[in-house]
Formats: structure tokens, C-alpha cells, sequence
């Protein structure tokens, strides 16, 4: 199976920038390029409800159950977990039970 395929230029880390997401600068930046920022105030966490869900999968299924003994062994495990696991094998209720890639080729 295959990792989903992604296109690196098309993603925008903040590290890049040198700047916090929240910053001026950075919400300046998102505006020239057309883009929407959408984060909740404190206490409102509705737009941030689907990764808080993934993190706690993530936890639950994969890093309390295992021991890494380097940061590389944590990363590798991270990324099979998030792009083989999570999405071509592991089915999702809300999906119909359907993985997430089954679901998008559908």
C-alpha cells in the first residue's frame, strides 16, 4: 500500500515562516494567498473537534502501546500508523465502516 500522495509545496508550517499561526504576519500572509484561516475562540473547539479525535486514536492505537527506543522508530511509527494504518486499513464508523481511502475512491 501507499501513502497517500501529498503535495509538499502545497502545505504551509508555520516554521517555515518563522512566525506563529495566530501572528499578524502569518494572517497577512494566509490573505495574500486567498486563504481562510478557521480556528474557534478559547472554549470553542469545534474546528479543531476532528484532530483532537485523531490524536486521541493515535495515542489509544498506537503510541501507549508500544516502547520506542529512538526518535526515528517514533517517526516511522507515526507515519505508518497516520498514512497505512489510519487510512487504507482501519475501518471507520463514520465512513459506513469503510477505510478513509475506500471512502474517497468510491
Amino acid at each position: 500500500m501507499h501513502a497517500q500522495h501529498c503535495n509538499p509545496s502545497k502545505l504551509i508550517l508555520h516554521s517555515d515562516l518563522g512566525v506563529q499561526f495566530t501572528s499578524l504576519e502569518f494572517t497577512r500572509f494566509c490573505s495574500s494567498l486567498g486563504i481562510s484561516q478557521s480556528m474557534s475562540r478559547a472554549g470553542t473547539p469545534y474546528d479543531n473537534a476532528p484532530m483532537e479525535r485523531y490524536y486521541n486514536t493515535l495515542k489509544a492505537e498506537e503510541v501507549y502501546q508500544h516502547r520506542y527506543d529512538t526518535i526515528e522508530e517514533l517517526d516511522q511509527a507515526i507515519n505508518d500508523f497516520a498514512y497505512v494504518w489510519y487510512n487504507q486499513i482501519r475501518p471507520h464508523s463514520y465512513n459506513n465502516h469503510l477505510t478513509p481511502l475506500e471512502k474517497r475512491l468510491k
